[in-house]
């Protein structure tokens, strides 16, 4: 395989760094949910942890490093989920966090946001509007800006889930995974096909946020000017070329998009038949999967549960409108 930004070697001694309340999360085949799906489903689940998401597992690297660096401070955008690993991560050694986000996220990531200690500040626009804005203030400042995705710490400590993929399920066809910015994708793709060449990863976007997929597809960058998803953990309109051009483009097989009312179906899914209520990015794959029975039909699969931060009152109104998919 063509070389990556990423470093296997550098995955494996991730996990010295990032605490192991983060690590080894729950990984099971889930039966329920496989009559209406038509193939073998297991979940990675990344949710099962006090910030609720797969994100601190690359904030742990982060701010490890800025502690033994010296450095106090840190600044970084978030559309919410970044933004509270890296408070709580930050909070363990000291560091002073910012964090920028829409105002238009989620109410409950960004209360946990503050209530993690951090400094928030509310752009007028969405995530893309965000970076800039946290740029800035690394510049004005003279601090650490941590770019989700860019920053390869925020990958490879995400790769960390796919070592355990590969260190525990004794076979597996194809691994689902949530595509946004390309941490996740990236990291866990990297390992995967290191170390399980033969299965398949196929990145997951929502039909109204498709600006990586595309350029996956086009194998350019390509921009959208703007975004019209439920799924906020990956609505970007701007890709970041060396994400694309270094990491995803070499590690991943396939890039989907799906719609939003496989995605509220799939929430519905993994509520119904696994007990588990999700925002609405860790659905993504139990949606491709929906919108592509053949495909997946007697393969074994796995699904990345990357996040569960979610409005209650927005939950109950997606989660009451998804409709029922029989087999």
């Amino acid at each position: 395989m063509q070389e990556t930004r990423l470093d296997t070697a550098r995955i494996r001694a991730a996990r010295r760094v990032i605490d192991p309340i983060f690590l080894d999360t729950p990984l099971y085949r889930c039966e329920a949910l496989e009559p209406d799906l038509g193939c073998t489903v297991s979940i990675k689940l990344e949710t099962a942890n006090p910030v609720r998401s797969f994100k601190a597992r690359g904030t742990e690297l982060v701010a490890s490093l800025l502690a033994d660096n010296g450095r106090r401070a840190v600044v970084c955008a978030s559309a919410g989920n970044l933004g509270q690993a890296l408070a709580w991560s930050g909070r363990g050694r000291g560091l002073d966090v910012t964090v920028v986000a829409s105002r238009f996220a989620p109410a409950a990531k960004l209360d946990r946001i503050r209530a993690l200690d951090a400094r928030l500040e509310l752009v007028d626009g969405d995530f893309d509007m965000a970076r800039e804005r946290a740029a800035a203030i690394a510049r004005y400042d003279g601090i650490r800006l941590v770019e989700d995705s860019l920053d390869i710490e925020t990958c490879e400590g995400a790769a960390t889930i796919g070592l355990e993929l590969v260190d525990t399920v004794p076979s597996f066809d194809a691994v689902l995974i949530a595509l946004g910015g390309g941490a996740l994708a990236t990291g866990v793709g990297h390992v995967v096909k290191a170390l399980a060449s033969e299965v398949e990863v196929i990145c997951v976007q929502p039909l109204g946020a498709p600006a990586m997929t595309h350029s996956w597809r086009q194998r350019r960058v390509v921009t959208t000017d703007s975004t019209d998803t439920i799924a906020d953990g990956v609505a970007g309109r701007c890709p970041i070329p060396a994400v694309l051009d270094d990491d995803l483009l070499l590690v991943a097989d396939d890039a989907v998009l799906v719609q939003e009312a496989s995605i509220t179906a799939g929430m519905r899914m993994l509520l119904d038949h696994a007990g588990l209520v999700v925002e609405p990015s860790a659905a993504l794959g139990i949606a491709a999967i929906l919108e592509d029975r053949d495909r997946f039909a007697g393969r074994h699969v796995v699904t990345i549960v990357c996040g569960s931060n979610v409005d209650v009152d927005a939950y109950h109104r997606w989660v009451g409108a998804a409709p029922v998919h029989g087999s």
